[in-house]
């Protein structure tokens, strides 16, 4: 079984930029649609980013469109999430996870992800 750690949230100014780095154990971690998702405190779990297996499809929520790029790399079974112009509603835990194998259709429910980390913590200041 696949196994997520999310690591380099902080804390940032607004305007700053953090790197999110997810890291898979297990062979088959090339397989997955790979998922970022944040919770801030009192609130849902809520759709940020997501890649298919291949790295062929990427797609955003509305909210950081523009902003947020997310990447792979399957021979280093890594996942990353590039934050740029940070703002302090991006305030949040974010955790990665395992989307559905071997797909480039859209998923943004957490109800299709799984194996989630622990979740990295960002704080965005203004």
């Amino acid at each position: 079984q696949v196994q997520l750690v999310e690591s380099g949230g902080g804390l940032v100014q607004a305007g700053g930029s953090l790197r999110l780095s997810c890291a898979a154990s297990g062979p088959t971690f090339r397989s997955y649609t790979m998922g970022w998702f944040r919770q801030a405190s009192g609130k849902e779990r809520e759709f940020v980013a997501a890649i298919s297996w291949d790295a062929g499809t990427t797609y955003y929520a509305d909210s950081v469109k523009g902003r947020f790029t997310i990447s792979r790399d399957n021979a280093k079974n890594t996942a990353s999430l590039q934050m740029n112009s940070l703002k302090p509603e991006d305030t949040a835990v974010y955790y990665c996870g395992l989307g559905p194998v071997y797909s480039k259709a859209w998923y943004k429910s957490a109800r299709d992800f799984g194996s989630w980390g622990q979740g990295t913590q960002v704080t965005v200041s203004s």
